[in-house]
């Protein structure tokens, strides 16, 4: 399946994530992270927690439980999960978000 992102972005660093079948280029800063994932099949995120986070739908369906409250998101839409908040999600196949992160180091480059 085809990235839904610009050619650019696909030659942003590959991220190292521990969600199989998730792919995610980034961009970081002093400040934050800006994470672009990609889910070509179907992908569950377990329960976890972190930092405070801000995303956006870019294509297909996102189903996600932030503080035991379950909504489910399509292209547009946003969600905001506060800092320390329990949330998993499961990212329908061909889902893609753009997840901005408060914390510069949320994730690695492989």
């Amino acid at each position: 399946m085809k990235s839904p992102f610009t050619g650019w972005i696909d030659g942003l660093p590959q991220v190292d994530t521990p969600f199989t079948g998730l792919e995610g280029r980034m961009i970081s800063g002093p400040d934050g992270q800006a994470v672009f994932f990609h889910a070509e099949d179907r992908v569950e995120v377990q329960p976890h927690a972190h930092g405070a986070q801000w995303g956006i739908v870019v294509t297909g369906t996102l189903h996600l439980t932030i503080s035991g409250e379950a909504g489910t998101y399509g292209p547009g839409e946003t969600y905001d999960i506060p800092d320390g908040a329990e949330h998993s999600a499961v990212l329908e196949a061909g889902c893609a978000v753009i997840d901005c992160f408060a914390e510069a180091g949320r994730y690695n480059a492989k």
